[in-house]
């Protein structure tokens, strides 16, 4: 009779990540964790939670092979296969996590209108994104004190709003503190996206919501559990290198109202921040968002380099 066959393949270490089961415990058992499916755990329910797709881990595994040698996997490899997935899947919408009021002086009143926004490029669906007097964009795209190669707004200067118009800062309004609070802007409304002149060309282009029309929610914005050394190798010490910083949350951001009511676990992109994924946190009252991984693929870089 034929001899039993016995293949032995190596274990899977990824850089900034435990694997071992003994070690992931006591991260659970001694609070550094919410649970066995904590988005930062390197378990199917922690990665499934995360919003990795099964696509991308059956990519990942494919990508990296069966070895017989202990290896190290960059981690950065398996975000490019999410990110990958998820650019061709995801659909995109606007949020604003750390909001800026912008008042458009001279937009009328009470008036509302809808612009037509593409979900994805790779298809023809389309949705409708409320626009109004009053906005919210994101903090860090204005700058009062801008650099030369600064194209997002300024005083004086011009910004497009993703699918909408050309707008101006006129005005820079501050607390007693120094603090911007708001922006008074004015529009050019011949400008819109797709309209007769939208052919006028300014440098930047920054998403917003309508302040009127944004939903609110919570976004949990996740790094590396572990900080690991330059070779990618998790310390022996392993609980002195917990992140201390591998979960942000942002209590109060805004969504453009398309994604409410959205089922958990829908992936969407926000525009120019990353990929999301709606957590089983979500109450019909509150949305809340896990960040799956960040725009930027340093793995792809890494391999045109």
């Amino acid at each position: 009779g034929a001899r039993p066959r016995q293949i032995e393949f190596a274990r899977l270490n990824l850089t900034n990540t435990v694997t071992s089961k003994r070690k992931l415990r006591q991260l659970v058992e001694e609070g550094y964790v919410s649970g066995w499916d904590d988005p930062r755990m390197p378990t199917i329910s922690g990665l499934r939670r995360r919003g990795y797709t099964p696509n991308s881990i059956r990519t990942f595994c494919e990508e990296i092979g069966v070895a017989k040698a202990n290896s190290l996997v960059d981690v950065a490899m398996l975000e490019h296969c999410v990110r990958d997935d998820l650019n061709k899947n995801a659909d995109r919408i606007m949020a604003v996590l750390h909001p800026l009021k912008v008042v458009i002086t001279n937009y009328p009143e009470g008036q509302k209108e809808f612009m037509v926004a593409d979900n994805n490029p790779n298809t023809s669906a389309h949705r409708y994104v409320p626009f109004s007097r009053e906005l919210y964009i994101e903090q860090e795209d204005f700058m009062e004190d801008a650099p030369k190669k600064f194209f997002r707004l300024k005083p004086e200067g011009e910004v497009r709003l993703k699918h909408g118009y050309i707008i101006k800062c006129e005005e820079v309004i501050k607390d007693e503190a120094g603090n911007v609070v708001e922006l008074h802007c004015t529009y050019d409304p011949e400008s819109k996206t797709g309209g007769a002149t939208a052919s006028r060309k300014v440098k930047g282009t920054i998403h917003w919501v309508s302040a009127e029309d944004a939903i609110e929610a919570e976004v949990r914005l996740y790094d590396y559990l572990i900080e690991t050394d330059e070779n990618g190798e998790v310390p022996a010490d392993f609980l002195a290198a917990v992140n201390k910083k591998s979960l942000e949350v942002v209590e109060h951001a805004l969504i453009e109202p398309s994604a409410s009511f959205t089922a958990v676990g829908t992936h969407y992109q926000f525009l120019r921040t990353g990929y999301f994924v709606v957590d089983k946190d979500t109450t019909p009252e509150k949305l809340v968002f896990n960040r799956v991984v960040g725009l930027k693929d340093s793995w792809a870089k890494a391999k045109k380099g």
